[in-house]
């Protein structure tokens, strides 16, 4: 797939995703229509995309609050900004993107903006411990192979309406159930009816997530990093040590597990390993190692057994 195609696919999806969130807002609108009226209905309806054309608007904001993201100077991170301005200019960007650190000791990393001009890259300060300068180089390259792709306009906008649909879906079932009986006189049938749709719309917006942001799009990613920076072997690299790490980054959300490079909820166990497979946008990095191994015609070497604890 040529860049252009994946620019012009990455439109399509965006304008399909807009599309499927009016419609559960519209299907949200339409139950609670069915307990309080019309006035209810339509102001939930009107807020719910309001708010989500307002957090878009500020989705800068909402996707750093979310994940902890804080901006740096080049004067703290010297070795992080070059490598984001060398290879922003074998990308063919217009404009370098901000750097941003999140503390935590995983490592990890994602893009996110609501376009190449105004995007930002974000690593862990586990990663920046974690990778060799060729490693790092690596990542940074398959973050913007996104900004490249246009891909973090999708997956902003993915990562602010699923928070949107999250928050307007809770306050509709908890109209619904709490005092929906009460205002209509509605049966116990008729809140399990109810309760019936709720549990209808969760899996829906898990299909739509999984519509707008797919596994290949990962694939394309790793190798747009690998010719960007002439480096398959150094993306591999990352990537198996990203495998091998088993810490999960503390503070995450659903809504945003999709726009790191290693899906952050991967390690997830107890009752969140049970339903982390229904938003795993992330194919195997086993797989994807290989999948670089074929482009660049290398094989990565064996990795050096741990050293002896005296």
């Amino acid at each position: 797939m040529t860049l252009r195609e994946q620019i012009r696919r990455n439109y399509l999806m965006t304008a399909v995703l807009l599309g499927f969130f009016t419609l559960l807002i519209g299907a949200i609108a339409a139950a609670l229509f069915a307990v309080y009226g019309a006035g209810a209905a339509i102001a939930v309806a009107i807020g719910g995309l309001a708010w989500g054309l307002f957090s878009w608007f500020l989705s800068t904001g909402v996707v750093s609050s979310v994940t902890g993201a804080r901006p740096v100077t080049k004067a703290e991170q010297p070795e992080l900004y070059r490598i984001v301005e060398n290879l922003s200019i074998a990308a063919g960007l217009p404009a370098t993107p901000e750097v941003r650190i999140v503390d935590d000791p995983a490592p990890n990393a994602f893009a996110a903006g609501r376009n190449s001009k105004t995007c930002y890259v974000c690593v862990t300060t586990g990663l920046l411990q974690t990778m060799d300068h060729r490693e790092l180089e690596g990542v940074i390259s398959h973050e913007l192979a996104h900004v490249q792709h246009r891909d973090v306009r999708l997956m902003t906008l993915v990562a602010v309406l699923v928070g949107v649909i999250a928050m307007v879906s809770d306050i509709a079932l908890r109209m619904l159930f709490f005092s929906g009986a009460r205002r209509r006189g509605s049966s116990p049938a008729d809140l399990v009816v109810l309760g019936i749709v709720g549990l209808i719309l969760a899996p829906l917006a898990a299909i739509g997530i999984q519509l707008a942001i797919s596994r290949r799009r990962e694939y394309l990613a790793d190798a747009g990093g690998a010719e960007i920076s002439g480096d398959a072997e150094g993306l591999a690299l990352a990537l198996r040590k990203l495998l091998d790490d088993p810490r999960e980054i503390r503070d995450t959300s659903r809504s945003t597990a999709h726009l790191y490079i290693e899906g952050p909820l991967r390690k997830a166990s107890g009752p969140r390993a049970i339903f982390s497979g229904l938003f795993d946008t992330h194919p195997p990095l086993e797989d994807r190692i290989a999948r670089l191994e074929q482009i660049g015609g290398f094989t990565l070497p064996p990795e050096s057994p741990a050293p002896a604890v005296a």
